[in-house]
């Protein structure tokens, strides 16, 4: 079994992504910027001896995976980077036992591979919050630097490599790491659970999140809401034959989730669920945009945190479209963003034009989507990509939505 490199060259670093030092003496790959870390975790680190075998290199990682809280209970690690092709070698029982570890780790878990995915990995792979690689492996679990859009300083247009990856993750974690480890964990439950309890288990998260300090930071700089006149007809409903058209139309705001606008939706899905005669159903949104998220202007009005939790569990278009979801299908167009992703996700098809983009914004705002998103995106695109749409809120285009799953058609408007 070949050496391992000693702890304090490359497996000290929080993350492990650190380069490994050459026998030759020769220069390195330039590092990540490596965040400040616990003082005690330093220590517990510094009397492990230089890694010699995969047994040690557990025992490391089980440190590494420990989820430390500063004094006001924020977290310390919120993101654990694994070099995975370093246990491309291991023997199975010693990549199991990792897995098991990262499976169950608190922090938020990102694998990076520089190699292709093999069966011996699988375990890690599946097992992390995501996985980044150079490449696009076609693997659910993976999200390639090639799927990232833009974003480099310099070059604009240009995908980032892995390490701008790895970066871009880190810094959207650093923003709201609560949020973070709240979303990484969500995901985990609502891939396993049946639809009604993974929304439960979302509602009540959103809700607790509502009373933390990342929503708040964000409500002080949103400043101060601004009170617009509603639209008169927020959906607008059309019947023809069997066929029953449902347009969000409150164009001027991009159709934005407000709550009349949810409570006219409901009324219409429920029309459409009671009618067995609706054969079809197509909702669409009127203006630029089919649906640019929750109405920015009403977050922060909850007072009741519980009654909060209830209304969106009871008062759920989402979950009535997905009670009749092989009748309905979403035509996407311009913005979906935050709930227009999210109820997007629910249709038995979805279609989007050239120019809809997807994203889901909320850990930025201290939260986890709200509108069904850890349930309908989760299972269209897997909780890998879930998490990284989620935890980075970065746009994904009409293509690379189609390649993923989260469309099913892409065709030009009427």
């Amino acid at each position: 079994m070949c050496a391992r490199v000693e702890i304090s060259a490359h497996f000290c670093a929080r993350d492990g992504f650190m380069p490994r030092p050459t026998n030759s003496g020769g220069p390195t790959t330039p590092v990540l910027p490596q965040p400040p870390w616990d003082q005690r975790r330093r220590r517990a680190l510094a009397t492990l001896q230089p890694v010699s075998d995969f047994a040690a290199e557990l025992g490391q990682l089980a440190v590494r995976l420990e989820l430390d809280l500063t004094a006001d209970g924020g977290p310390a690690n919120p993101l654990v980077v694994l070099e995975l092709d370093r246990w491309r070698d291991a023997p199975p029982e010693y990549v199991s036992r990792a897995a098991d570890l990262v499976a169950t780790a608190l922090p938020v878990t990102a694998g990076v591979l520089a190699g292709p995915p093999t069966a011996s990995l699988e375990p890690l792979i599946t097992a992390a919050t995501l996985t980044l690689a150079a490449r696009d492996f076609r693997h659910v679990a993976i999200i390639s630097a090639d799927d990232i859009p833009g974003g480099i300083p310099g070059a604009p247009g240009l995908a980032p490599d892995l390490a701008g990856a790895v970066a871009r993750l880190r810094a959207a974690i650093g923003h709201s790491p609560r949020a973070a480890i709240a979303c990484g964990q969500l995901v985990r439950q609502t891939a396993v659970l049946p639809a009604t309890a993974g929304l439960t288990a979302e509602a009540t998260v959103y809700s607790l999140l509502l009373g933390g300090t990342e929503f708040a930071r964000w409500l002080a700089e949103r400043g101060a809401p601004r009170h617009r006149q509603p639209p008169a007809e927020p959906v607008r409903i059309i019947r023809d034959g069997g066929h029953l058209s449902i347009v969000l139309n409150d164009p001027r705001r991009r159709n934005a989730f407000s709550a009349g606008l949810r409570e006219a939706l409901l009324d219409a899905v429920l029309l459409a669920e009671a009618d067995e005669t609706i054969e079809s159903v197509e909702l669409t949104g009127a203006g630029p945009a089919f649906c640019s998220g929750g109405d920015l202007d009403e977050f922060g009005t909850a007072k009741d945190f519980v009654a909060a939790c209830l209304v969106r569990l009871s008062r759920a278009p989402w979950r009535v479209i997905d009670r009749i979801a092989p009748k309905v299908t979403v035509v996407a167009h311009g913005a979906c963003v935050g709930a227009g992703t999210e109820l997007t996700a629910y249709a038995g098809r979805v279609v989007a034009t050239p120019d809809a983009f997807f994203a889901l914004p909320e850990v930025r705002m201290g939260l986890v989507p709200g509108a069904g998103g850890s349930v309908s995106v989760v299972r269209r695109v897997g909780r890998w990509r879930a998490a990284w749409l989620m935890l980075t809120g970065e746009r994904l285009p009409a293509t690379t939505a189609l390649r993923w799953g989260l469309v099913d058609e892409i065709r030009p408007p009427r």
